[in-house]
């Protein structure tokens, strides 16, 4: 359980580094946080600082999913032997969750993050790649018929499982466990986004719908 623990902590320190924070500090302070909706993710960014520090951000924040479940499970850490109880499925599953959780509650940033698309999808990277296709299908084709990018994010997390129980339960059932815990944490972060399509408040993307309507503007970030 050493292992575990200690990897698990490393990962989540490595999901805490936020890809906006970092980003913001390279251009002379900027902090997004204190701009648009609040959030530290890929979105808020666009919106506030434009493509490039957009790019910037979400490359950083996917990378960080990519290192959690690529690199860290296998690292040889000094007086952490290899556990031969462990799992070292379950122990990758465990360092990308990690890495999802700490993008949302960052240590370094007083607990206030993004909302866990961009990691998720890095370490999708790692522990899927073929699913991201799909992943990126289905927020497309949602976020076309509705305008919602959080809508969008949440449907494609939800597909994910959906799709692994049916095409390849029982032999995937870590990997099937494992996106269900994170589609329902993906809703979870994005419960403010709910909360806001039940008052008709939520922002609406009508430059990308196929049937273009305008609503009026709130805050809808994915990530």
């Amino acid at each position: 359980m050493l292992e575990l623990g200690i990897k698990f902590l490393i990962s989540y320190f490595i999901g805490s580094l936020m890809g906006a924070m970092i980003v913001g500090k390279l251009r002379g302070g900027v902090d997004i946080r204190k701009m648009g909706s609040g959030n530290a993710g890929g979105t808020n960014a666009l919106r506030t600082q434009g493509l490039l520090f957009a790019v910037a951000v979400v490359v950083v924040d996917v990378g960080k999913g990519v290192v959690a479940a690529g690199v860290v499970p296998g690292l040889d850490i000094p007086l952490v032997p290899q556990d031969p109880l462990i799992s070292r499925t379950w122990l990758t599953l465990c360092c990308a969750a990690a890495a999802v959780i700490g993008h949302v509650w960052p240590v370094y940033h007083s607990f206030k993050g993004g909302k866990g698309a961009a990691t998720l999808i890095g370490t999708f990277v790692i522990l899927g790649p073929k699913l991201i296709v799909g992943i990126l299908v289905v927020w497309a084709w949602v976020l076309m018929l509705t305008g919602y990018v959080g809508l969008a994010t949440m449907a494609a997390a939800t597909a994910v499982p959906a799709w692994l129980g049916i095409t390849r339960l029982p032999e995937d059932q870590p990997l099937f466990i494992y996106c269900v815990f994170m589609a329902l944490f993906i809703i979870y972060c994005h419960r403010s986004n709910l909360q806001r399509m039940r008052t008709g408040t939520e922002h609406r993307n009508a430059k990308v719908m196929l049937f273009n309507r305008k609503d009026p503007d709130a805050q809808d970030d994915p990530d």
